[in-house]
């Protein structure tokens, strides 16, 4: 049997792990990023550094927030004097990394995982600094709101269109000619830019349910595919390891059968 094809559309700077991971497993990763993520100094990130020393909380959410504060203040992180808060195992292993202590990361690497995580604690009354993408959902700060918390947001990087579109159009047509065995998407946008390329979207879609498997990293992600009526699968753990296994488990299956 012919190695499987698996489709990643991560950013390409947060894509070899998925790569390496496919290959391992005896795939072929074929990379189309859909996302691009570029680090941004802001006058609200600006902000959140003035403001650094106010902190009680701080939240990770993706790697790439440490990248940008580390581009623009290498001495922020090394400085920070206040709680850590983190969303999945790679952002806390990078904060680990530049030498933090990681207070929180929930189990469920999702913001209402986390949230839930500070209603436990009782955590009301402080003041929380957030840098991460604009484009990001609103739960997050509101709820820590809703506790009664001062958050400090911030724009530490921009999520882009994908500046490579001829490698999803590549995609787009590996996948019309069943040349794709299975596809993954690892957030919200990966999906929705996706389908901006995509012309007959109808079509994609029974594509994406029919002729190959598509696996989402969790719910979040998963509620986009929902959108669009696509057949999906996802992890009970949502990380790009746990999502992996998954994806090549299920074909093993379906090819045994």
């Amino acid at each position: 049997m012919s190695k499987p094809v698996v489709a990643i559309t991560r950013p390409k700077d947060r894509a070899q792990k998925a790569c390496e991971i496919v290959e391992k497993l005896g795939g072929k990763a074929f990379l189309a990023p859909t996302l691009d993520l570029k680090p941004v100094n802001t006058d609200s990130l600006k902000e959140l550094v003035k403001r650094k020393d106010e902190l009680d909380w701080i939240i990770f959410t993706s790697p790439t927030t440490i990248v940008s504060l580390n581009k623009f203040y290498p001495d922020f992180i090394k400085t920070l004097n206040c709680k850590l808060a983190v969303i999945g195992n790679k952002t806390g292993k990078l904060a680990e990394k530049q030498g933090l202590s990681v207070d929180l990361m929930p189990d469920d690497f999702t913001a209402e995982g986390l949230i839930e995580e500070f209603k436990k604690r009782n955590i009301t009354g402080k003041t929380i600094g957030i840098p991460r993408t604009a484009s990001a959902r609103a739960v997050l700060p509101e709820e820590l709101k809703k506790l009664g918390n001062t958050v400090i947001l911030a724009e530490a990087y921009k999520s882009l269109f994908p500046m490579d579109e001829k490698a999803v159009k590549d995609l787009i047509s590996k996948i019309e000619n069943k040349e794709i065995d299975a596809i993954t998407f690892t957030s919200p946008l990966t999906v929705e830019n996706f389908f901006e390329i995509v012309d007959d979207k109808e079509k994609m879609a029974k594509l994406l349910s029919e002729n190959l498997l598509t696996v989402s990293i969790g719910p979040i992600t998963a509620k986009v595919l929902d959108k669009y009526g696509i057949a999906y699968i996802y992890p009970d753990t949502y990380t790009v390891p746990d999502m992996m296994e998954l994806l090549f488990k299920t074909l093993n299956e379906k090819s045994n059968r």
